[in-house]
């Protein structure tokens, strides 16, 4: 575990809840659609802290969805701090992929228990927890913001971006298309 992370930390997407079950964990950061159902694996789950929060993964203003807010940042940050409240903490953290917003809910709990660590240490904490990482940047930005961090959240981001798409190129087309631009041109801006 890296220095960065101040207790054990599991990201997955939906697919992969049930294999997280047994592990012990006492909190669950759990990101969803708005319109997505329950999923059924936290009835197996014992015991836990849970926050739900539902929005969208996307990074502009969309007709007809629900794009991460302020009032989302805020409550990862408050959840955050009652993880660091309790020594035995351990944290799984979920959206629909385990890609996305999760690993920027998680990059922000991390920046919030680690203020003196780099942006970049911070990041890169991360893509060591989860190997597919692709934080979305609009909640990077409104929690960056909270942080009183100076935009180093976001640039940093970039540093992830441009790995992600040295090993899967694809991905550029992908992200364009799904109105994530921005995050593709941080990347080739760095």
């Amino acid at each position: 575990m890296s220095s960065i992370v101040p207790f054990p930390i599991h990201v997955c997407g939906i697919e992969e809840l049930e294999g997280h079950c047994a592990t012990g964990v006492s909190h669950v950061l759990s990101i969803l659609d708005p319109d997505r159902a329950e999923p059924e694996a936290f009835g197996s789950f014992g015991e836990h802290a849970r926050l739900e929060l539902r929005f969208h993964d996307i990074i502009e203003p969309t007709d007809g969805q629900v794009a991460p807010g302020p009032e989302h940042a805020a409550a990862i940050l408050e959840f955050g701090r009652g993880l660091l409240a309790e020594p035995t903490s351990r944290l799984l953290v979920h959206c629909h992929v385990g890609i996305s917003r999760s690993t920027a809910g998680m990059a922000l709990i991390l920046a919030q228990a680690r203020p003196e660590a780099s942006a970049e240490a911070i990041l890169q904490g991360v893509l060591g927890i989860r190997e597919k990482t692709w934080p979305n940047l609009r909640l990077l930005e409104l929690g960056d913001a909270m942080l009183g961090r100076g935009g180093t959240l976001p640039r940093a981001a970039a540093a992830i971006y441009r790995h992600q798409l040295a090993i899967r190129p694809h991905l550029a087309e992908v992200m364009r298309k799904a109105g994530r631009g921005r995050e593709v041109d941080a990347a080739e801006a760095a």
